[in-house]
């Protein structure tokens, strides 16, 4: 035993006698207790002694299942409307007059410097006191261990706890599922497709879609003991991370024999065992079985040679044992391993073949149980850090892997411990393996110069940019009059709607407006008077008196729309919002309208709930902290992934979905902006930390130029990826398949950080593909004229053309104005041609901090 006197097991992540890692009794997830013991201090209870054959082999004598489950069809909770409906113009019932006082905008530069690790609170204690609660929401918590705290809705675990409970979750590049009798097991299923799986179609040679088939399960590991009244429930609900558990007997109260720590990114995937007996299945097919070696002192390592050819490694390290734990190949299905085993099993694919093996003998024995994440900004400079926790044998690094935009932003000692293991995803192109406990990222490109103004990217990709508020003459009369004619119009009818999305939008629109008469054409006097009437709007949704009223929900723990708490309980009112579905595009609007007024006018932030409403919205989907008792870390964006996730609390079998690229960057704009006007310096450092990371996630994987690495080559034609789940991409949205609504989803709404997300590459390829030589004239309806603003960013004199024609009287999105376009299109005109200037009311001196922590060590 003296081999196993330096290696230590944390009994709190590895099981012991006492029925760890994951107890489900009263526990403190944040404060349970970590007691580390020495291998060799554990009393010995089992001996194996049974000689280990170093080669078993199978035979087949059905075929085995290689080609899964393809979900084609779109599943419930997404889009339902088109997203550009809206009540349209309104006539205000008294015509807008001058205001005498014009506006007087606030100080906007920083308060103070931005914190060592932006990950500060927004705020702190119960939401806006408008806001009532409830406890009766639709979707009642189920399988889940943890008490009275907030819960991830949005987060890629979910389908471990929502419906049938039986379809997958993605942790890339692996897939895991609950087997629930499939091939006879009640196991963890984990799969690994390739793209030679993957169905592409309708046209397989210019497709539509691509998808990875579900149900291949190319190891499941399972206990004897899980029989057909298995009960799967998750704990430690976190933003990267969660506790898979299996019991038997369908009791709450029984002893959980299996506990999987399901990370995002992880090598290996782990089964800690409490006196269970290991069965390993798969419907591929076993052919051989080899026991290889004794690795790491603890560990013993098997080779698995799966029916389809790939190679997997099995790795076990049992506790209070002496000897080679036995894994017998019972026949092509099924290998057994030891009775009343305590300890883990972990499994890995090898793609690499046996000149791999020694780094993922390295990493034996270990494994992540959760991630934190850290982050710093310095001006248009910031870096962020995963740091993984651990549990097993300690003193080995990690094997996980880092997806693309990772791997394209890595800091120097990151750059160190990548090795040349590399397994495709389903969505996000090819991972590669890390040897590491923690990642760092760099962004050296950071908005920190972008304002409410029109902004434009430096020319041919350089970093930087500049935005402007010079135009000329005849420009500035088109814009007043346009302005002055949308601010006459009845602003309440077309805010206090009953759907957040809507109203948020249309208070975009006049915030907007007002904006632009104020600060780009001078007109501060109609523009405080329709400023007054903008703020009696946002005013309606402070009193949380529109029609229909939010609630906080003390089930999951957030801000969400009453819409759904009345017969019939339809889900899909309001985008789902009642059920998560979209918090980040929703309440975005309603962060930059805010930011907007409270810039105009300093006083309204502190005048009774403006501010603690707004903010409460900012921390349902964007809480920066994870000891908030109110609301959860980070309910819509992925840090692990670079975007935000809009499905809330519905089932799916392809996973969680995005489909408005545009709508999720504008949401983190808003976000930054906010953070810039109420003087919060860490919020808005974040802001243009998750905008910069967000711009490089889409080039990556969503807005598709010729030269992408990433997605399939037959599917880039599309341009767009349409909806980006986990495990399909579609060429689609949920309200209709017209090339404008796929294509413009991602435009809208034209914004100040739309040349920063949206490259001039891949504007002008969209544009070329779909919309050129008259084919964007074509459109009917109000997105026609999201393309044309759209065109901007490529040709704006064709852009202020079309909306500077005396004859334009179209329809327009209902978060759109002419005011907008007119000011939008022209001040990039005039960035090609002329001067640019910026906006002398807005201070642009982003929050400082030590230039030298950007590539420290993280704490």
């Amino acid at each position: 035993m003296w081999k196993l006197a330096t290696f230590s097991l944390a009994l709190v992540q590895l099981v012991s006698v006492h029925g760890l890692p994951a107890g489900e009794g009263k526990r403190e997830s944040d404060d349970v207790i970590k007691r580390e013991i020495t291998l060799s201090n554990v009393q010995v209870t089992t001996s194996y002694s049974t000689a280990i054959e170093s080669l078993q082999s199978a035979t087949v004598t059905v075929q085995p299942s290689l080609t899964g489950s393809i979900l084609t069809g779109l599943p419930p909770g997404g889009f339902t409307k088109d997203p550009i409906d809206g009540p349209g113009a309104t006539t205000a019932s008294k015509p807008l007059s001058p205001n005498e006082t014009p506006l007087s905008p606030g100080p906007t530069g920083p308060m103070n410097p931005v914190s060592p690790n932006i990950f500060q609170p927004i705020a702190t204690g119960v939401p806006a006191p408008s806001i009532p609660s409830r406890g009766d929401h639709v979707v009642q918590k189920q399988h889940i261990v943890d008490g009275d705290v907030p819960i991830q809705t949005n987060k890629f675990y979910a389908n471990f706890f929502l419906g049938s409970q039986g379809f997958p979750v993605w942790t890339h590049p692996y897939s895991l599922s609950w087997a629930k009798g499939i091939g006879g097991s009640y196991g963890m299923a984990i799969s690994h497709t390739t793209r030679d799986r993957f169905a592409f179609g309708p046209d397989p040679n210019n497709p539509q879609y691509f998808i990875s088939p579900i149900g291949i399960h190319h190891i499941v590991l399972s206990a004897a003991e899980l029989r057909e009244d298995t009960q799967l429930s998750v704990e430690n609900l976190k933003a990267f991370s969660v506790y898979a558990n299996l019991r038997p007997n369908n009791n709450t109260g029984s002893r959980v024999l299996m506990s999987i720590p399901c990370v995002q990114g992880m090598g290996m995937t782990t089964a800690l065992y409490d006196r269970a007996q290991p069965v390993v299945n798969s419907t591929v097919f076993f052919r051989t079985l080899e026991y290889a070696e004794l690795v790491n002192g603890v560990t013993h390592k098997y080779r698995i040679g799966l029916e389809d050819g790939s190679q997997w490694l099995l790795y076990a390290t049992s506790v209070g044992s002496i000897g080679t734990p036995p894994f017998r190949l019972a026949n092509s299905t099924t290998i057994t391993g030891p009775s009343n085993f305590v300890g883990m099993i972990q499994v890995t694919k090898n793609p690499s073949g046996p000149d791999s093996e020694q780094i993922f003998d390295n990493s034996a024995g270990a494994y992540a149980i959760n991630a934190t994440i850290s982050g710093t900004v310095s001006g248009s400079y910031g870096s962020y850090t995963l740091s993984w926790a651990k549990g097993g044998v300690q003193d080995r690094p990690l094997l996980m892997y880092a997806l693309p935009h990772h791997v394209e932003s890595f800091d120097q000692d990151t750059k160190a411990t990548l090795r040349n293991i590399s397994l495709v995803t389903t969505t996000k192109g090819y991972a590669q393996a890390v040897v590491a406990d923690r990642i760092t990222m760099v962004e050296n490109d950071l908005p920190d110069t972008i304002g409410f103004a029109p902004w434009a990217k430096n020319p041919n990709g350089a970093a930087g940019g500049s935005e402007n508020i010079n135009l000329g003459a005849g420009t500035l009369a088109l814009i007043n009059q346009a302005g002055i004619a949308e601010l006459s119009q009845d602003i309440i009818a077309q805010t206090s709607l009953n759907s957040m999305y809507y109203s948020g939008k249309a208070l975009v629109k006049f915030a907007t407006i007002v904006y632009t008469m104020n600060s780009m054409t001078g007109n501060g006097k109609y523009a405080a008077a329709g400023l007054e009437r903008l703020k009696d709007a946002f005013n309606v949704f402070v009193n949380n008196t529109q029609p229909e009223p939010l609630v906080y929900d003390t089930v999951w723990k957030g801000i969400v729309s009453g819409a759904t708490y009345r017969p019939p309980y339809d889900t899909g009112l309001d985008f789902g919002n009642t059920l998560y579905n979209d918090h980040h595009f929703h309440y975005g609007y309603f962060l930059y309208a805010a930011a907007i007024i409270g810039h105009l006018d300093p006083t309204w932030l502190e005048q009774g709930s403006n501010k603690a409403w707004v903010n409460s919205l900012a921390r349902d989907f964007a809480n920066p902290v994870t000891d908030d008792a109110y609301f959860p870390f980070q309910r819509s964006f992925d840090w692990f992934h670079g975007h935000s996730w809009a499905k809330g609390l519905f089932e799916s079998g392809d996973g969680k979905d995005q489909e408005s690229t545009s709508e999720d960057t504008f949401a983190t704009f808003a976000l930054k902006m906010w953070g810039k006007v109420s003087q919060d310096p860490n919020m808005e450092a974040r802001g243009n930390l998750q905008l910069a990371v967000q711009a490089r996630s889409l080039r990556n994987y969503f807005l598709l130029t010729s030269d992408n690495k990433n997605q399939p080559p037959q599917f880039l034609h599309n341009k767009v990826t349409g909806i980006l789940f986990e495990n399909k991409i579609d060429h689609t949205t949920y309200f209709g398949a017209n090339t404008e609504y796929i294509e413009g989803i991602h435009m809208i709404p034209l914004n100040p950080s739309s040349a920063y997300t949206r490259s001039r590459q891949f504007v002008q390829e969209e544009w070329d593909t779909y919309f050129s030589n008259g084919r964007a004239e074509q459109v009917q309806g109000g997105w026609k004229n999201i393309l044309k603003a759209n065109q901007a960013l490529i040709d704006a004199q064709a852009s202020y053309d079309h909306f500077s024609d005396p004859n334009f009287n179209e329809q327009l999105d209902g978060g759109a104005s002419l005011t907008w376009y007119l000011a939008y299109s022209a001040a990039l005109l005039s960035a090609d041609s002329v001067s640019t200037e910026s906006d002398p009311q807005m201070n642009y001196t982003a929050p400082i901090g030590s230039m030298e922590s950007i590539f420290a060590e993280p704490s």
